[in-house]
């Protein structure tokens, strides 16, 4: 696996230059396998779900947007967080006002994205979402099935759902990861033409890839608590850890 790009400054704002660190540590057992891998380290790996003030203690001091920044976030695109060889492709429905003036993925206060991957197992600690592009590191990506930011997924037509679902489908065989998370069950019906799909894995393939579907991460849902969802990430952990990708070559 291709080394991990360190996570940008937080500090400086959705353009800050990263910062190298002063003393690198050995790099931990990838969590989804348990194998010795390429992942990024902050400290010791941690197991289970990281409380309270151990984890504001180390959180990042984040740039947050003012009103003026969210508005002019409005339509504007953000990148993926790609890598070769992904176990999974976490697929959102479209970037909110908070990612696109950040350019983090699932960044608005309250969406329980990062805690969820945490707890149903596929990162050692919660990270912030400053921290995204040490995700490819655990075998992770991201990406959304329609590109534009708005303040609210609904906002979005069924046009841009359906196209959203063909440039997904191209991506997804250009780059190849194992599996594609849909983080949004009514996106993915709409946008693949499956009125009656349910949560959990899907009976076809997405261009060769395994396909599962989540609930959305949004604090909006209230069909899910924040454990329920970190058990419903789980299942989908415990599924990827029972059918690992094939071997290279």
């Amino acid at each position: 696996m291709t080394p991990v790009r360190q996570p940008a400054d937080p500090t400086a704002g959705p353009t800050g230059r990263s910062r190298e660190p002063a003393d690198p540590t050995p790099e931990p057992a990838d969590p989804i396998t348990g194998a010795a891998g390429t992942g990024p380290t902050t400290g010791a790996a941690e197991t289970g779900p990281t409380t309270g003030a151990a984890r504001r203690a180390r959180e990042p001091v984040a740039w947050r947007p003012d009103r003026a920044a969210l508005a002019a976030a409005a339509d504007r695109t953000i990148p993926d967080v790609l890598g070769p060889g992904l176990t999974v492709l976490f697929v959102g429905i479209n970037p909110g006002l908070w990612s696109a003036a950040t350019g983090w993925h699932f960044a608005r206060p309250g969406n329980r994205f990062w805690p969820a991957l945490h707890r149903g197992g596929f990162t050692p600690r919660q990270l912030h979402p400053s921290e995204q592009d040490t995700l490819p590191g655990y075998g992770l990506g991201i990406t959304n099935m329609v590109a534009r930011a708005s303040a609210r997924a609904d906002e979005l037509t069924p046009a841009e759902l359906v196209a959203g679902a063909r440039t997904l489908t191209d991506k997804v065989a250009r780059h190849r990861p194992a599996w594609v998370a849909v983080v949004g069950v009514t996106a993915y019906r709409i946008g693949f033409a499956r009125p009656k799909a349910g949560f959990g894995p899907q009976p076809e393939p997405l261009a060769g890839a395994r396909l599962w579907v989540l609930p959305n991460p949004s604090g909006l849902n209230a069909h899910f608590t924040p454990q329920t969802l970190g058990a419903v990430f789980g299942e989908l952990r415990a599924a990827v850890a029972g059918h690992p990708p094939p071997a290279a070559g």
